[in-house]
């Protein structure tokens, strides 16, 4: 169990105040220094953008005020994420609408993300895992704050109803119901499983053994098997190229983080400091919401949850400060299972046929006419796990042989435990106990800092037991070239596909990890230092360039090209701790770390500008014949050259071209494979590879393409970033600065198609900068860049975005003291 060491830090007589108090204020009406009803009455205090303080005398009261304080913002997508995990999608939005189950927008149908979910409940899944005691199933802490969250989310649904609902997603809808502990623990589960969930939901609900299709019909009936067409078994190297490819485009277009961590050698006036940037969807139901939760002598923690989960998962409290970026471990693992040709259910092991379980799933769907009828699929699954047929959308034929998968998170609640220990934790020693002894962290690499000065980086979570020797012993020769990466840069997660037909394949089970199939959290990398620690979506290898990292296979890779965006977030470290970043002084502080994020500064530009720009003025005739047209780039070269900030700010010019020029000649490349004349060396692998050839084609075809978009388009080559790149909220065009992972920019914004309409899908969201000092709370700014709430009707529905858009931080408030000088403090209290 993770140590529970705790000090009470409100002070003595605010604690007596809270104990005697009984004067109630109503939401909306101005709040004395503590809460007017005391801990026994949770009690929720408002400032400046709406954060809610959640202040409550135990873990079930505490739970009841984040879940109103939620619902109050965010009830829309709060029932919609609710309707997902209940199957439910199909039967009142229809089967062909969009549903987002995992890291992505819009992956995949209602009628699919149904199937999957259903067949999760048909299993009972969730309450297999919640009859387990802790810390195989919930803590009492998180079962009591849970049964709060409900009541808190209910209260303030039975309050508007549905018709009161102020949110046009979902104001009157017959969708919008009152929840159990089970949707919680449901929407808990779909957010620890959703690694794997986009890579391989379509092809475990659409498996269907050869000669058939999947089948489906309405009213129960189940249409009849349709022959299929035999499909040629490809070649290992064919197979292992087209998964590699599609996990690469997923990995470029899902979610990720930058995370720094600095210790006590790079932190000015301070000790510890730390920058949570994770880059999350702007839409749905992975979008994060900011509180500040209290239980006087047990509780005091800060920061930002996914929305629904009711603890802090990125944040900080009297001691520690912690984020998590999104991990190179692949959070699922394949089998390969030779069948029976005269009977492909059948499947061998250990020289005996096994038959495989089929397992027949039905989800109401509303049809056409507005009636209900049914879809019943029948799915296939193996001792190793579900039987799937593609993986993010590359096929997988079910000819001689099956693909099967394991998920090492479906049995995993302990996540939960996970982040309730982390919101306790006292220094970067609690966090890596935590870590280990739940073991509960799904796919995520773990940063913090301490007031001691310590700065951590820790990649320990819940890894397949694939030792390096096991996966010499057991790989398939697709799984080989797969898992091993051969191909130079690949950022694709090193997936294992591992010999079905031995039951000494699958994952072995260990003492030391907490659950059976995991990998040992003691030998998984971690790394603590003085000066700075950081992790941008790369492998832990380069945690700290100083102390380079080793570790099993499974956990990544290692002496590998690393990201732009990766080089640019250690140069930004070591510059700033130097000195010689052009800032004044030396080290961190508040106002360098957001200055640095928000400078938006390109590492693609600082590598490759100069070239570009000789490239554009070498074109003969400044004309480039590139897919049948003739294109004159001569007007870019100007426009390039003047743009010597290599910047993406709002005011920036000639960002917008130079993003849509990498776009071309990057798209679909590895960073390796681009026309360097200085290739990688892993002797100096923040430094290269570097050196873009000029003269060659490929520079000067990307640039004319580029050209040629923006022309289509009627933009104009010189165009402001401001003048492009903007959300819309409630009828207002906001300008966001920022732009793609890809070209090196630490402060990623990723535009693309919502509903139809030009928008940002993810990027920064939740970002948040800590510094400790020897004494006295922390220091904290944070800024929210979609604000609090969903709801354009709110108030806060724009406001820190707007913030956001101006390189703004919100100033934390986190003592008792800062809290009431509030000019905007607002409280309710729930009776």
């Amino acid at each position: 169990m993770p140590r529970r060491r705790t000090r009470a830090r409100l002070p003595i007589a605010v604690m007596a105040a809270l104990a005697v108090t009984s004067t109630t204020a109503s939401a909306g009406t101005p709040a004395a220094a503590a809460p007017a009803a005391g801990p026994d009455r949770p009690t929720i205090r408002y400032t400046e953008y709406g954060i809610p303080h959640i202040i409550a005398s135990d873990w079930e009261g505490l739970g009841t005020g984040y879940g109103y304080a939620a619902a109050k913002d965010n009830v829309c997508t709060l029932a919609d994420t609710y309707l997902m995990v209940d199957a439910q999608r199909s039967r009142y939005l229809g089967p062909d609408g969009r549903a987002s189950p995992g890291q992505n927008q819009n992956t995949t149908t209602n009628l699919n993300s149904d199937l999957y979910f259903q067949r999760l409940k048909d299993d009972r899944v969730v309450e297999r895992l919640l009859d387990l005691p802790a810390p195989d199933g919930p803590e009492p802490e998180v079962r009591e704050t849970v049964r709060g969250y409900v009541r808190g989310y209910n209260r303030y649904l039975a309050e508007t109803g549905a018709s009161g609902i102020t949110d046009p997603a979902c104001k009157g809808a017959a969708w919008v119901r009152p929840i159990t502990e089970l949707d919680v623990y449901r929407h808990a589960h779909a957010e620890i499983i959703m690694g794997g969930a986009d890579a391989l939901l379509d092809g475990q609900v659409n498996a269907v053994p050869p000669g058939t299709s999947a089948a489906s019909a309405s009213a129960g009936n189940t249409s009849p098997a349709k022959p299929s067409k035999p499909v040629k078994p490809a070649k290992p190297e064919e197979v292992a190229k087209g998964i590699r490819a599609a996990l690469e485009a997923n990995r470029r277009d899902s979610m990720g983080s930058n995370a720094l961590a600095v210790g006590s050698q790079g932190v000015s006036g301070g000790t510890g400091m730390l920058l949570a940037n994770p880059h999350f969807p702007w839409q749905g139901k992975n979008r994060m919401w900011q509180s500040h939760l209290t239980i006087p002598g047990k509780l005091n923690v800060s920061g930002a949850s996914l929305l629904g989960l009711p603890a802090v998962n990125i944040g900080h409290n009297d001691d520690v400060v912690w984020s998590h970026t999104v991990a190179t471990v692949a959070p699922f693992g394949l089998f390969d299972v030779q069948v029976d040709p005269l009977n492909p259910t059948a499947y061998l092991v250990d020289g005996a046929w096994e038959r495989m379980t089929s397992q027949r799933v039905s989800v109401d769907v509303r049809n056409a006419d507005g009636s209900l009828g049914k879809v019943t699929r029948t799915l296939w699954s193996t001792r190793y796990g579900p039987v799937t047929t593609s993986i993010m959308g590359y096929p997988l034929p079910w000819v001689v042989s099956a693909h099967v998968v394991r998920d090492p998170n479906r049995d995993n609640l302990r996540a939960l435990n996970t982040w309730f220990g982390l919101d306790r934790a006292r220094d970067v020693h609690d966090v890596v106990d935590v870590l280990e002894t739940t073991q509960g962290v799904p796919f995520f690499n773990t940063v913090a800092a301490d007031r001691a000065g310590n700065a951590l980086y820790a990649n320990i979570q819940a890894v397949p037991n694939i030792t390096d020797e096991h996966a010499r012993a057991c790989l398939t020769e697709t799984g080989k070239l797969l898992f091993h990466q051969t191909v130079p840069g690949s950022n694709a997660p090193p997936v294992s596909i591992l010999d079905g037909k031995r039951s000494a394949c699958d994952w072995p089970d260990d003492p030391d990890a907490a659950a059976p199939g995991l990998l040992d959290p003691h030998v998984q990398p971690r790394l603590i230092r003085s000066d700075f620690v950081g992790n941008a979506n790369d492998s832990p290898w380069l945690a700290n360039p100083e102390q380079p990292l080793s570790y099993p296979r499974v956990m990544g890779d290692t002496a590998a090209p690393r990201s732009l965006r990766t080089q640019e977030l250690i140069l930004t470290a070591r510059k700033r701790i130097d000195g010689t970043d052009g800032l004044p002084g030396r080290g961190f502080t508040p106002e360098t770390m957001g200055r640095l994020l928000f400078s938006d500064n390109s590492r693609a530009a600082d590598l490759t500008l100069d070239a570009t720009v000789k490239a554009c003025r070498d074109v003969p005739f400044g004309l480039v014949l590139v897919d049948g047209n003739l294109v004159d780039v001569r007007e870019a070269c100007p426009v390039l050259a003047a743009w010597k900030s290599h910047d993406f700010t709002a005011d920036s010019r000639g960002s917008w071209l130079f993003a849509h020029y990498w776009a071309y000649l990057s798209g679909g490349k590895r960073l390796g494979d681009l026309p360097w004349k200085v290739p990688f060396d892993p002797k100096s692998p923040v430094h290269t590879p570097n050196s873009l050839d000029s003269g060659n084609s490929a520079v000067r075809d990307a640039l004319a393409r580029a050209v040629l978009a923006l022309r289509k388009a009627g933009v104009p080559l010189n165009a402001q970033l401001s003048d492009v790149q903007r959300i819309t909220r409630a009828g207002e065009q906001i300008p966001i600065h920022g732009s793609l992972g890809e070209l090196g920019v630490l402060n990623v914004i990723t535009p693309g198609q919502v509903d139809g309409k030009f928008d940002v899908t993810f990027g920064s969201s939740f970002v948040q900068q800590v510094r400790f000092t020897a004494d006295g709370p922390p220091e904290a700014y944070s800024v929210t860049a979609y604000s609090q709430s969903a709801d354009p009707t709110s108030p806060h529905h724009a406001d820190q975005t707007r913030l956001f858009a101006a390189s703004g931080w919100v100033t934390g408030r986190f003592t008792e003291e800062q809290i009431a000088a509030s000019p905007e403090l607002r409280t309710k209290v729930l009776d």
